[in-house]
């Protein structure tokens, strides 16, 4: 029997507000355990929460740029379970009405082109702490800094389809959430983390089949490995005639495969209700076009404006804009430029590779896009070839100096001078006239042994376009 995946995506993103959701406590990273706390977030008796309006603000950014739709009444409840990191015994989250519903993003996909991918619900939260296990000791301890951060949970529609769906939706997810400044996207830290529900079906049939639940999946690629595991697992289950069961289970990267966590809890177990000391949320119209006001340029709009503006070919600004952080280099690096293209090929081809070789983001790129610019900008003056450039281009990434400064320490730079070239060319003709006679008999080929002659001959440093025509007259 042939099955279908069905697939929804609940993504947690941490909100980039400088103080937790509902007390002054720091957000920071990597303080010392339990420096971020106060009685509030600790859960300590008496305490009451204040809401924070920046984390707010924030979330209605990420409702606006999903296409949902804002409620202007939301409330917050508490969702109640034991676990160690989670002070209060209960987490403050929302769930009857949440703050955002009934968005959406579109994808592009190999097989359907454009898709619709539905977003049921944005809801405001507040995080766990963190349990750190010692092996060397038989005991737990708790982090809880934490404990208290603002999030938004992104719930998806089940309409994903295939692992790959699944990657595509995450990858604009977290890039439109980074465009708009809300979240610093870094999954290592945990601030941008999905959980994946997968079902399968057989082809045809409308009623989903029993899901299970992936739980903290901090990597695309973990995603969508995790993804393809359980689709293979659940089709041997069902294909043996067996049951699959409604649980969570966790991704092993180092096996490759989910291992069951615990049963998968419904709605009713964490016996929601209204949080009695936070007052129901309201957010006007005013609020709300505020916010919108502050929304940028998102991925989209800026990769159909590259196509338009700078004659890009779709791919190479798909590309472009996959980042805000490598848009804003191509468009700080062909500021100056008469060719803009040539800022895209360049970094396209030698940028990124180097950044691939050396496992980088664009945000640590050893060469800054001032400097970047300034190396195509001698080439575009004719200081230099190209050839000579990605020598040059090679150095500023090992001594981070300034191109030019490279170039007269290298002595690279190009040789313009149209009487000097006449004269190598005429030279190396007179040199080998065997391979002469047998280019004006038709081998044209042989073009390129004397366009490599020369170079070798000026160790690379020759205009290509004023030997290419010299040479031309000449043969």
């Amino acid at each position: 029997m042939q099955f279908e995946p069905v697939i929804g995506l609940e993504v947690h993103a941490q909100l980039k507000t400088k103080t937790k959701i509902f007390c002054g406590c720091s957000t920071q990273f990597g303080k010392s355990p339990n420096a971020n706390t106060c009685p509030v977030c600790t859960g300590m008796p008496g305490m009451l929460p204040v809401l924070n309006k920046q984390a707010v603000s924030f979330a209605i950014k990420a409702a606006l740029a999903t296409h949902c739709k804002i409620n202007q009444e939301s409330r917050f409840d508490r969702k109640n379970y034991f676990y160690p990191d989670l002070p209060k015994g209960y987490q403050i989250s929302q769930y009857a009405i949440p703050i955002a519903e009934h968005g959406y993003l579109e994808i592009e996909t190999d097989k359907t082109g454009q898709k619709k991918i539905g977003i049921t619900r944005i809801h405001m939260e507040e995080d766990a702490g963190k349990l750190i296990h010692d092996p060397a000791r038989a005991r737990s301890m708790v982090d809880l800094n934490r404990t208290g951060v603002p999030l938004i949970e992104i719930v998806s529609e089940p309409d994903i389809r295939t692992s790959k769906e699944a990657g595509v939706y995450l990858r604009k997810l977290h890039s439109i959430l980074k465009y708009i400044d809300v979240c610093d996207g870094n999954m290592e830290q945990g601030n941008f983390r999905c959980d994946a529900n997968i079902s399968l079906r057989p082809r045809g049939q409308k009623e989903f089949g029993t899901r299970t639940e992936l739980k903290n999946l901090n990597s695309f690629k973990n995603v969508e490995k995790a993804i393809l595991y359980e689709i293979e697992r659940q089709t041997y289950v069902l294909e043996e005639g067996k049951q699959v069961i409604q649980e969570t289970r966790l991704w092993d990267p180092s096996k490759n495969k989910t291992t069951s966590m615990r049963g998968k809890e419904d709605a009713h177990d964490y016996r929601y209700f209204p949080d009695p000391d936070l007052v129901p949320l309201i957010v006007d119209d005013n609020w709300i076009q505020i916010v919108a006001r502050e929304i940028p340029e998102l991925p989209d709009e800026k990769r159909s404006r590259f196509i338009k503006e700078y004659k890009l070919v779709d791919y190479d600004a798909k590309i472009l804009t996959s980042s805000i952080e490598l848009a804003d280099f191509f468009e700080k690096a062909a500021a100056p430029l008469k060719d803009k293209k040539q800022a895209a090929n360049w970094i396209m081809t030698t940028l990124l590779g180097m950044l691939n070789a050396k496992g980088i983001t664009i945000t640590k790129s050893p060469v800054t896009a001032t400097a970047f610019s300034k190396l195509l900008q001698l080439i575009e003056d004719g200081k230099i070839n190209t050839s000579a450039a990605k020598t040059v281009f090679d150095e500023m990434v090992d001594t981070l100096k300034d191109p030019k400064i490279i170039i007269k320490e290298k002595g690279l730079e190009q040789v313009s001078d149209s009487s000097e070239l006449e004269a190598m060319v005429t030279e190396i003709i007179d040199e080998n006239p065997d391979e002469v006679a047998a280019y004006r008999d038709g081998k044209t080929k042989l073009f390129s042994f004397f366009m490599g002659q020369i170079m070798k001959k000026t160790r690379g440093k020759a205009d290509p376009k004023i030997v290419t025509q010299l040479l031309k007259n000449k043969l």
